[in-house]
């Protein structure tokens, strides 16, 4: 037996709603071509990579997180960090593949093959390759254990009700069956590291499977790295302290609706944001009579990305010598200041760009809560926040 889906209250239904409206009207936005869909679909997969492993201790800059995607090398994440963030990424390049394939089906080889994709780097870790033997995990600054996983033998037939139940609950909401294929992922500790990222990664592709908008728009695993104490806190509420599959799992699915509520209202402000970047600098590169190859670059510096001639020279799929002229023309202007020397040279946005970066900022609404009483409660109900990687994991 695995957690089952709770019955959802009537808030809960009245935030689902509010959350497929919002999803439906991006969507809708989305399905007109625009020059800025594609950055804002780099940045935004950028930020779910950032956010899941910050989560475990892995924090990398967000345009090391970009530079994972397009296979490039971090300007300044460690050699370990580095290893961690390209195996998500290679994992999550899986779940965006899979997304819209009708003939895929999440069973227990592919969520094992997902954890060999992010695990690969280190065979020590045994990617792939279930658990042989307990798992506790211990808060070092209160020296316990604040959850144990249930025992080795069960684990496989545990995974195989998992995979079941992602088939067979097609009358549950997508956003609800992820949740849970993230609560039992984490809960069932199948995987000796690495349970935590590998149970965000499900849930994207849980979600991604039946959402009207592609992984990249759907994702919350940015907003759970924004508020992994809340994440540990939900968990250590719901788990109970050990394996307890008949805990009620109401306010960790309440706790998933809220963040996919408030992510798609960051999605939107966004999306406008985009736009409005994107007019502002179609506006400098025709006063300046730049080609429009540029703007995107200057967008990506907008966002406080470092720009490097090699990433330039994939977007805009220009040569090298036309891109050292693009860059030295947009320094000598100001749109860009040179950092560091020729070798290792790289670019940040100059002050009209920092200026667009600010005014962009500080015409942002304020972000609605959808469950106001939900930090209250998680205060006053949870257990101290686990340490040692991958949250609930037992291990990074």
């Amino acid at each position: 037996m695995i957690y089952a889906s709770p019955p959802l209250t009537s808030e809960d239904s009245t935030v689902l709603a509010e959350i497929h409206e919002m999803r439906r009207h991006l969507a809708s936005v989305l399905r007109a071509p625009r020059r800025w869909q594609g950055g804002l679909r780099r940045t935004m997969l950028a930020r779910a990579i950032r956010g899941s492993n910050s989560i475990e201790g892995y924090v990398v800059a967000e345009d090391d997180a970009a530079a994972a995607l397009d296979d490039e090398a971090p300007l300044s994440a460690d050699d370990r960090t580095w290893a961690e963030i390209r195996g998500y990424r290679q994992a999550l390049g899986y779940v965006l593949q899979m997304a819209g394939d009708p003939h895929f089906t999440i069973d227990t080889s592919a969520i094992r093959g997902m954890h060999f994709m992010m695990l690969a780097h280190d065979l020590s870790k045994s990617p792939g390759q279930y658990r042989s033997g307990p798992i506790f995990v211990h808060d070092e600054r209160h020296d316990a254990v604040v959850y144990e996983g249930p025992d080795a033998g069960r684990v496989p037939a545990l995974m195989a009700e998992l995979a079941d139940t992602l088939q067979a609950d097609a009358d549950v909401d997508p956003l609800v069956r992820g949740a849970m294929a993230h609560l039992n992922l984490v809960m069932i500790h199948p995987f000796r590291n690495g349970n935590g990222r590998m149970a965000r990664a499900l849930q994207t592709l849980t979600i991604s499977r039946q959402t009207i908008i592609e992984p990249a728009f759907s994702s919350i695993e940015e907003w759970l790295g924004h508020n992994t104490d809340d994440y540990y806190q939900v968990l250590a509420i719901t788990g109970q302290g050990s394996w307890r599959p008949r805990a009620d799992a109401g306010l960790w699915s309440a706790f998933n609706l809220r963040a996919h509520h408030m992510q798609a209202q960051t999605v939107a402000q966004r999306v406008e944001e985009a736009s409005e970047i994107w007019s502002e600098l179609d506006r400098l590169v025709d006063g300046h009579h730049l080609p429009d190859r540029v703007t995107g670059m200057l967008y990506e510096a907008v966002l406080g990305y470092r720009v490097r001639r090699s990433g330039y020279m994939r977007m805009a799929e220009v040569e090298k010598h036309t891109a050292t002229r693009d860059l030295g023309r947009l320094a000598e202007l100001g749109l860009l200041q040179a950092q560091g020397e020729t070798r290792g040279r790289y670019y940040t946005a100059g002050e009209t760009l920092r200026g667009i970066r600010t005014q962009c900022r500080e015409r942002r609404r304020p972000i609605a809560d959808p469950y106001p009483w939900m930090r209250s409660r998680l205060a006053a109900g949870g257990r101290p926040r686990p340490s040692g990687g991958d949250g609930l994991t037992g291990g990074a």
